[in-house]
């Protein structure tokens, strides 16, 4: 039968409905993996008609060559000045090492993190938080630098989140025979975002709900894929 990671629940309700949160144990993703053989591997026995099939973003990119050993990144000076003003929390570096704001300013372009931080100066002066990665866009919150609870080798890499999530989440559902829509999602322990999906708008925002508390975890967990059905009916999974 499936279980909860540590910490999580299998089931949650949501406005008088049960739904099961499946996690999928893997193997580490590589850089050269192919997705789709992946995907194939772990989770074509075990999608039922029905579901909802969710695949974390940073595998998407990591298939996607969007991985980045940190000895290859050299930040610039500017952002190794603007790193020093990023908030760290204890489930996410976010762009608050000079690897990763480098990053950021390759993957949004520098006028656009200026501006975000520039912003983000001033409302932070008036108490409000947030504007930073308003401004600078889905593209600056996907990016993962390493944390005490990430898998080697990534430990020691920047991943920038998935190039085109929409289209990818459509090749997925196409891939398991059309019987589960599909989400690239990037959900933590502080919240998530829906990066692409076969969901409509309140599909989206019904599945933030439901993976709130982030049931694939955090760190060494290994349960890069889930699946979302509705009432409680855990499966067996790897």
């Amino acid at each position: 039968m499936a279980e909860a990671n540590d910490g999580k629940a299998l089931t949650v309700e949501l406005d008088g409905t049960s739904y099961s949160r499946i996690p999928i144990r893997t193997r580490v993703v590589m850089p050269g993996d192919d997705l789709d053989a992946f995907i194939r591997e772990y989770a074509t026995n075990v999608v039922e008609p029905g579901d909802l099939f969710f695949v974390t973003e940073k595998i998407v990119a990591i298939t996607q060559g969007r991985s980045y050993p940190l000895e290859e990144i050299h930040p610039r000076r500017l952002a190794l000045f603007l790193s020093k003003y990023v908030t760290r929390t204890p489930y996410g570096i976010g762009l608050g090492m000079p690897e990763t704001m480098e990053m950021a300013l390759r993957e949004c372009g520098t006028p656009r993190i200026l501006v975000a931080a520039a912003v983000s100066a001033i409302t932070k002066a008036f108490g409000r938080k947030g504007d930073f990665y308003r401004i600078a866009g889905d593209k600056a919150r996907a990016i993962d630098g390493p944390t005490g609870g990430t898998i080697p080798p990534y430990n020691r890499a920047v991943v920038l989140g998935p190039d085109r999530p929409r289209e990818v989440a459509q090749h997925v559902k196409a891939l398991l025979g059309g019987i589960a829509e599909v989400a690239v999602v990037d959900i933590n322990d502080l919240g998530g975002n829906i990066l692409g999906s076969t969901l409509d708008k309140a599909g989206d925002k019904r599945l933030l709900a439901i993976l709130k508390d982030n049931p694939l975890g955090q760190g060494h967990q290994s349960t890069p894929l889930g699946i979302v059905r509705e009432g409680q009916n855990p499966i067996a999974a790897r």
